[in-house]
């Protein structure tokens, strides 16, 4: 592979510190007297530290998250090689990246996204503010054995933070170029002294944008606002039974739809939006749920009830040009065309789960899980007279209409054995069974159609500890994707479920009393039914289909260190190595890489803290991201050029406040965070959407 002249630099300043380079755990904070702190994490459904653990895990404390200005998921992505999260189209619309496995529209995540222990079901619930947040776990590779379904690339794990039986709180405010302003702040105490506590956050976001249309002259990537809301309510009913109660409420409204029209084909040609159409995403997400421990002695028994409805509707051009442009129009039919969507998901979900205590040789856990899920969707392309997005509602202006109710009920029963062999030999042994039911109505026709999919996921892994400082793994592990019905009279009416088998080893060691963690693993992954997205044109429809066969391996490689006493070094490299075997919606593509794949990445963070005063600390970090060349679809026809990120933070701080300065890309790297050639978009011209450019600003933080 090439490694161009950036990544060089960052990748021998690693090899010389190192000796090599790896996948990423950031969690660590300084601490002088006993070098990088051990993290507790609840990657596998129980409190264990993240050394100990033979699953390849990034994990980002309080403390990190607010020393990285962590405020959005996009930005501890950045951070994990091997994966990557590409914004585009609608305000909540973005694709996770795992390991070359790809997140696509209308369709199930290749992750799976936990938030204080609920799964969040559905795509658009990846991409948020975060706010108030004690820790993020990051799993890479298939955890369908206690994640279920959709966790075929691995799990996110997002913990906020907990109520408290002290009062206290925080504040956090930020402003930035583009008028980007974020404020957000949380109180917590006891209602009733250790009985009763109770916490609640809140979030503002609003931003004027960076991205201008240069025929309307509007920037695009505008949020009118986007806020939020969470409370918890913790109640210790008795020593043995807890309550956890959240409530969460989100509304936002947004740009969107702003491709640029890419007439060159080169995916590197970055060109601004010129739509007639100024699009724009509007919603709200809101979501109820309850967590429910009783320790009944020989297990803690856990109920996990949740309850999300979600709404999304955008409006936009169709066409993605203008008269000036294109005077031929949409396809060439001489006319202008606008688009819109109105979404609205309800899911209700509730796990129950056995959990045995840690501290014996025989450990288990044994659960069963169910969700339905109604979900309906309205699309319609219209003809574009006037330029404004109301003429979406006119019937006489439609020119396609899509209307569809889906509902499936989804079930599974799940159990996990960790056994020590000797103190030194753990083997451990996962297997689960998902069953989804899905349902979907054609609004127009009243015609129905049903198909269940079902998968039963076992994973194995064999754990030596040579020493109480290093670990070696290796594992067989199995993820499942669930298939599903595109739009009523398009194509492909049914999609396959996608199902993954993964062979891995890995090792994680510390050395130096813990001044220096090294840990790594290399993977090899058989896919069958991959999903991938296109669009048809003449139905104006987003079609999910599949590959048949695609083979994938890579190795991922992370190091940590504190180089000297408030002096942390990170770095991390990840490569992916995707083949598709087999392919039969688009023949002749075999040998290709995987649609939104990268071959290789590499992150590195330097962080310093040093006293000023007593009392008073100086703090500065940097950090680089580094993707690889791109593919954009099955036929590799384009593709981006590297992309390398620098982000940098410098400020001033207390145990209790700071002021930082905070610049993201900081070099104004150029770059489509999505791109839809011709041949997949629907349209007759390439599409990109461009990534954000230079950002800048200042923010203060006070805790109390």
């Amino acid at each position: 592979m090439t490694i161009h002249a950036k990544p060089k630099i960052a990748l021998l300043t690693a090899t010389v510190l190192a000796g090599f380079l790896p996948v990423s755990t950031y969690a660590a904070e300084a601490e002088t007297d006993v070098g990088l702190q051990e993290i507790i994490v609840t990657a596998q459904k129980r409190s264990e530290n993240l050394q100990e653990v033979p699953i390849q895990v990034a994990a980002f404390t309080e403390g990190k998250i607010a020393d990285a200005g962590i405020t959005a998921t996009r930005d501890f992505v950045a951070m994990v090689p091997n994966m990557s999260l590409d914004e585009s189209f609608t305000y909540l619309n973005s694709f996770v990246v795992v390991r070359g496995v790809t997140q696509i529209n209308n369709a199930d995540s290749p992750v799976a996204v936990v938030v204080d222990g609920v799964a969040q079901n559905n795509q658009k619930q990846l991409k948020m503010n975060l706010f108030d947040i004690e820790r993020i776990e990051v799993l890479k590779g298939p955890q369908g054995a206690l994640y279920g379904r959709n966790a075929i690339g691995g799990a996110i794990n997002i913990v906020t933070k907990a109520p408290s039986n002290d009062f206290e709180g925080s504040l956090f405010g930020s402003y930035g170029n583009g008028d980007v302003i974020d404020l957000n702040a949380a109180v917590s105490g006891p209602i009733v002294a250790d009985k009763l506590l109770f916490r609640v956050a809140a979030s503002h976001h609003e931003d004027n944008g960076r991205i201008t249309n240069t025929y309307l002259d509007e920037k695009v990537d505008t949020v009118g606002h986007d806020n939020s809301i969470r409370g918890r309510l913790l109640f210790n009913a008795s020593e043995a039974v807890t309550f956890d109660m959240r409530g969460s409420y989100t509304d936002f409204r947004a740009g969107g739809i702003y491709d640029s029209v890419v007439f060159s084909g080169d995916a590197d040609d970055y060109v601004a939006p010129r739509t007639s159409l100024l699009g724009t995403t509007w919603g709200s997400i809101g979501e109820l749920t309850l967590k429910a421990d009783a320790d009944l002695g020989v297990a803690t028994l856990t109920s996990i009830s949740g309850y999300t409805r979600l709404k999304e509707n955008y409006r936009g051009d169709l066409d993605f040009s203008n008269t000036t442009d294109k005077p031929g129009g949409f396809l060439g039919l001489g006319i202008q065309v606008g688009q819109g969507q109105n979404l609205d998901v309800e899911m209700f979900s509730q796990e129950l789960r056995l959990t045995s205590p840690d501290n014996q040789p025989l450990r288990w856990i044994a659960g069963a899980y169910f969700i339905h899920t109604n979900r309906s969707l309205f699309t319609r392309a219209f003809v574009d007279l006037d330029g404004t997005l109301a003429q979406f509602d006119n019937d006489a202006l439609a020119i396609v209409n899509l209307s569809e109710d889906n509902s499936n009920n989804a079930y599974a029963l799940f159990g996990q054995v960790d056994f020590d062999i000797t103190d030194q030999l753990t083997l451990s042994g996962a297997l689960r069974y998902d069953s989804d039911k899905r349902e979907q109505t054609n609004v127009l026709t009243s015609l129905t159609r049903d198909k269940t999919f079902s998968s039963l996921q076992p994973k194995v892994t064999l754990t030596y500890k040579p020493t109480d400082d290093q670990l070696v793994y290796a594992t067989y592990s199995t993820g499942f994707r669930s298939g599903g019905f595109n739009a009523p009279t398009v194509s492909i009416p049914v999609f396959d479920d996608e199902t993954l088998q993964n062979f891995e080893g890995g090792f994680k060691t510390s050395w130096l009393d813990r001044r220096l963690i090294l840990n790594g693993a290399i993977y090899y992954s058989k896919v069958h039914d991959f999903q991938f997205f296109f669009v048809d044109a003449l139905s104006a429809s987003q079609i999910i289909a599949n590959i048949d066969k695609v083979d994938i391996w890579g190795i991922e490689l992370e190091a940590q260190a504190l180089l000297a006493e408030g002096v942390e070094f990170n770095v991390g490299l990840g490569t992916t190595d995707s083949d598709i075997k087999k392919i039969t919606v688009f023949p002749g593509n075999e040998g290709n890489k995987t649609p939104k794949s990268t071959t290789w990445s590499l992150t590195a963070g330097l962080q310093i803290r040093r006293e000023i005063t007593e009392g008073l600390n100086g703090f500065a970090r940097i950090d680089y991201d580094h993707k690889g060349k791109k593919y954009w679809q099955v036929d590799n026809a384009d593709a981006q050029k590297p992309v390398d990120i620098f982000n940098a933070r410098i400020g001033v701080d207390t145990d209790s406040w700071g002021v930082y300065l905070w610049g993201k890309n900081l070099t104004n790297e150029k770059y489509y965070s999505d791109f839809n050639p011709r041949e997949f978009s629907g349209t007759d011209v390439d599409l990109g959407f461009r990534g954000q450019p230079r950002s800048y600003g200042i923010e203060a933080r006070y805790k109390f």
